[in-house]
């Protein structure tokens, strides 16, 4: 498989004041199309860091990220915000959906931010990823009046509905429970293996076990980088 994703010798620091942090200390990975990665490692290994920067929400201090063939580290700011509108779906463990709007007009929002005159053909294909996800009979409701699995299955169609190259989790199933988790992640399982390549941060072994590959980081540096033994992948349901 070609790769996806491509970071060569990435720093990235933050100042504050007269001292500076370093976060990610040379990072050197590869993820390939179609994969599916778990990012680990505890708080302050520098994962959410890295998932910004993956997904363009943050520039790094030096080095290269490439998507593809391009490295987006180069890129001006609207190129990078043109990047995260056609090329990348986002997952948020805290939904970030707005509440005035129905199921389908959540959905319907990375046109919106993209420019897209939304007429009868893109709201009829927004209704078909709601109804995908399972929320069929809820297309009219308002985040209030859904349960926390249910907001984060919106989160998960809109995340769609660009049809991005590559979907970032973050914490994905952070405010769920067992069983809704679940239910998530085989959702996100399925989008795995009908091509979709995801990069989830996740801090519990029972979802990351979900994965295909598990990088582990601390202190800013790769500690470990696995895969998931196939049997094991089975054996969740996937």
């Amino acid at each position: 498989m070609p790769a996806i994703v491509r970071i060569v010798d990435l720093v990235k620091n933050y100042y504050m004041g007269t001292q500076t942090v370093h976060v990610l200390k040379g990072l050197n990975l590869t993820f390939d199309e179609g994969d599916f990665i778990a990012l680990m490692g505890p708080s302050g290994s520098g994962k959410s860091t890295l998932l910004n920067v993956l997904g363009c929400l943050d520039r790094p201090t030096s080095g290269s990220y490439f998507l593809g063939d391009v490295d987006v580290a180069q890129m001006a700011d609207d190129q990078l915000s043109e990047v995260r509108s056609t090329y990348l779906g986002f997952i948020f463990q805290s939904y970030n959906l707005l509440p005035q709007y129905t199921v389908v007009e959540n959905v319907e929002l990375p046109l919106l931010y993209q420019g897209i005159k939304l007429d009868e053909s893109t709201k009829a294909r927004c209704t078909a990823l709601a109804e995908m996800v399972g929320l069929g009979d809820r297309l009219d409701h308002r985040p209030l009046q859904l349960s926390g699995g249910q907001q984060q299955r919106v989160a998960i169609a809109r995340s769609l509905v660009n049809d991005p190259h590559l979907i970032l989790g973050d914490e994905p199933t952070g405010n769920l429970d067992t069983k809704t988790s679940v239910e998530i992640m085989q959702m996100l399982r399925a989008l795995n293996r009908s091509g979709k390549t995801i990069i989830m941060v996740t801090h519990e072994n029972d979802i990351a076990e979900w994965a295909r590959r598990v990088v582990r980081l601390r202190d800013g540096m790769v500690e470990s980088d696995t895969r998931n033994d196939a049997r094991t992948i089975t054996e969740l349901g996937h």
